[in-house]
């Protein structure tokens, strides 16, 4: 199969989505037919004319487009794990359509770059709820600036489907700003908040449904001491009816019996697996109670000098790009945090992009499946594999993945997590949980790169399930749980 006739075969599973998944997330009926109209493989974004009203239009259009794919990916995960028929067979539309997504969120950043050129407009990323989103207003002269995110081509040399190359070539020709701009602002915030608030609803209306049940089903039940249960509920617990509060995290805690594992982080070009990109990729393996294999090099160079290789083996960096409209926009955040300059990551720089590189997936694939795989704030990742890795959401399903988080480990089990004003659950940072398990040293801070976060995430693992053991809590506390632990489809607890 070519690098581009999966998106042929994605669309072809689209009548078992159909008869699986009849609405999107926000409860809309899905337009199938629509779905399969769309050039998922050579882009879904508009390309305007460089008048002011055809940008201000194309704008609005790439709104609309993003709305409706992002709904029906958002609702993807959900229908597929549910299926338990095992009625539809690949997640490979769902990639499909973020391959896409990320491409036309491109287009919709570089229309707001070229509007702010023009004059149209001036942005400003602001918060709003659950989302980070640009505001548009209108450009004043003295408007916020983004010069320093990059340095957009507007001369049409870059090309492709999402570049804008029908721009203005002389950014001095001056433009009338009369363009509208309250239907062409960023509706993200508001379409994931009324989301959540359904969400929250349906969860209410579940409970009362199963508390209405049990009263009807336990009416007059008693206790083992004869004491009758409110609603006919069992009541538990002490005597002062105190229990830590049950914390969905805690599947992807580790067991007793837990040894070989992965450890892996990612860095990004955002926080969205539907709109950003993989740019940096880092694991390495270690034994949490066997010595480490025989044969090892006992010895790697991380970038951070001060790091030693310990108990780690089978290192490795994996370094990808994002398309040229990308880079030409910037991403000073990212290169700040991470030190990675989206700029110098074009494809046309010869750095291949992890969503159209599917050797680099199938490998990586392969050493997620064969042991545990260990992250910190584990659902980050899972997230991105779920929309990037070919393969990996049916092997997850199947039961051939298993994850283990250590932020549940630094939250449940580290006493050194003190809940403070700012961190309700105490801070669980993987910068902070590696310095109290003595991973990293105090005058240092993580430094934002996969293998080496990776590494000190491991290194505090080891310290931390060490000192469990001694102590007879965690895994060997009263709650723990025989074998490898962690969170895995299938497997009974």
């Amino acid at each position: 199969m070519t690098d581009r006739a999966w998106f042929d075969a994605a669309k072809g599973d689209i009548p078992q989505w159909a008869a699986s998944m009849p609405k999107d997330a926000d409860g809309t009926t899905i337009d199938w037919d629509w779905v399969r109209s769309l050039d998922l493989a050579h882009g879904v974004g508009t390309i305007p004319e460089s008048t002011p009203q055809s940008i201000h239009d194309a704008l609005k259009v790439d709104y609309a487009t993003r709305e409706r794919l992002e709904s029906i990916i958002a609702q993807c995960n959900s229908a597929f794990m549910t299926d338990f028929d095992r009625f539809i067979g690949s997640y490979r539309l769902p990639r499909a359509l973020a391959y896409a997504n990320r491409r036309l969120n491109d287009n919709i950043n570089t229309l707001l770059h070229l509007g702010e050129q023009q004059h149209l407009w001036a942005v400003s990323r602001e918060r709003r709820g659950r989302a980070t989103i640009a505001v548009l207003k209108p450009y004043s002269g003295s408007g916020p600036s983004n010069d320093d995110q990059g340095m957009l081509d507007l001369s049409g040399e870059t090309g492709g489907a999402s570049a804008g190359n029908t721009a203005a070539e002389n950014s001095d020709v001056k433009f009338p700003t009369t363009v509208a701009l309250d239907d062409i602002q960023d509706r993200t915030a508001a379409i994931l908040d009324a989301r959540a608030e359904r969400r929250k609803a349906q969860r209410f209306q579940k409970r009362a449904g199963d508390a209405a049940m049990a009263r009807a089903n336990l009416s007059g039940a008693t206790s083992p001491g004869g004491a009758a249960l409110p609603g006919g509920a069992a009541a538990s617990g002490n005597a002062t009816g105190h229990h830590p509060k049950p914390d969905w995290r805690d599947a992807y805690l580790p067991g007793r019996d837990v040894d070989a594992v992965m450890g892996i982080d990612i860095e990004t070009t955002g926080i969205d697996p539907a709109r950003d990109y993989i740019i940096d990729v880092g694991f390495e393996f270690m034994n949490m109670a066997s010595p480490r294999p025989a044969g090892e090099p006992e010895t790697y160079a991380y970038e951070q000098g001060y790091y030693a290789a310990g108990d780690a083996y089978g290192q490795s960096r994996l370094a990808f790009g994002v398309p040229p409209e990308n880079a030409a926009l910037g991403n000073v955040l990212i290169a700040k945090l991470t030190g990675i300059d989206v700029r110098g990551r074009s494809s046309e720089a010869g750095y291949r992009l992890f969503d159209e590189w599917p050797q680099a997936q199938a490998g990586l694939l392969a050493r997620l499946t064969q042991q545990p795989y260990v992250a910190h704030n584990a659902t980050f990742e899972h997230s991105w594999f779920m929309l990037n890795v070919a393969g990996y959401a049916e092997s997850y399903r199947a039961g051939r993945i298993t994850i283990i988080d250590t932020l549940p480990m630094s939250r449940q089990w580290d006493p050194g997590a003190v809940p403070t004003n700012e961190h309700p659950y105490g801070d669980n940072t993987l910068d902070a949980y590696a310095k109290r398990q003595g991973a990293l040293d105090s005058a240092h801070n993580e430094r934002h790169l996969g293998l080496e976060d990776s590494h000190i995430m491991l290194v505090a693992m080891k310290h931390h399930l060490a000192a469990l053991k001694a102590q007879g809590k965690g895994p060997w506390g009263p709650t723990g749980r025989a074998g490898v632990g962690g969170k895995s489809c299938g497997r009974k607890r």
